[in-house]
């Protein structure tokens, strides 16, 4: 019987709970659909296009852009109201450009269909375009995924099978009593092996990993007015005095 196909990314945005807009604002994470600046470039063919992704705050370098012969065709922003958004966010503190040539099948399909989208005035465009963003964002993280970069730890542990069966886990239940031998079961490796491969892929060790997805959980719930006892119990601590001196370790 075949083993069923890894979902990556659902836990992941389940706790990132992003909001994707169309804006040039670049107040928040910004996705930037670039083209030939050229007006008698095809507008929708794929090698001319490229996706940029700004870190919140960083527009991009229109001067730049036009001394490459480019300019911003259409802009998204992101904005995460779930637990994990911030260290999600860490991931992206340098801008990032991909050409859509090589990308991801996933990505190239989205890009090509809002391009298409906006060669043509079309019956309900307004809510397509609204609703393009988030489809945008999740091939981008499908790129991610696919075609990893060094500097992007958490995409790297997610494209190792092996380490993403654990991510995944941790993601969709961070409060789970966790173990490095469970964890190591659930990545079909040995407890020492585990533990070197998940530093070697993520940079630090699972536990500490797990501790930082459960501690940002209970900021965002202490935030909206829970109490201790309770967060502690949703986010896998023994009790809220516990939870209170990793919090306060934290800070």
């Amino acid at each position: 019987m075949t083993e069923p196909r890894l979902d990556r990314l659902s836990a992941l945005l389940e706790g990132l709970a992003p909001r994707v807009w169309p804006s040039d604002a670049g107040r928040e994470l910004s996705l930037h659909i670039v083209r030939a600046a050229s007006p008698d470039a095809e507008a929708a063919q794929i090698d001319a296009l490229h996706l940029h992704v700004s870190p919140p705050g960083q527009g991009v370098d229109g001067l730049a852009l036009r001394a490459r012969g480019l300019s911003i065709w259409l802009s998204f922003e992101v904005a995460f109201d779930g637990p994990v958004g911030r260290l999600f966010l860490e991931e992206f503190r340098q801008p990032l450009e991909i050409g859509l040539a090589q990308a991801d099948p996933s990505l190239i399909q989205v890009v090509h269909l809002i391009a298409s989208e906006l060669e043509t005035r079309r019956c309900g465009q307004p809510l397509f375009m609204n609703r393009a963003g988030d489809i945008l964002l999740i091939g981008l993280l499908r790129h991610l995924v696919s075609a990893p970069l060094g500097t992007m730890r958490l995409f790297n542990g997610l494209a190792d099978p092996r380490i993403a069966r654990t991510l995944v886990g941790m993601h969709a239940d961070p409060a789970s009593p966790w173990t490095l031998t469970g964890l190591a079961l659930e990545a079909g490796m040995s407890r020492t092996s585990y533990a070197n491969r998940f530093k070697t892929v993520m940079g630090l060790p699972p536990g500490k990993y797990l501790e930082n997805l459960r501690l940002a959980l209970a900021h965002r719930l202490v935030a909206n007015g829970i109490g201790l006892k309770r967060v502690a119990r949703e986010t896998g601590y023994a009790g809220p005095s516990t939870l209170s001196r990793a919090m306060h370790r934290a800070a």
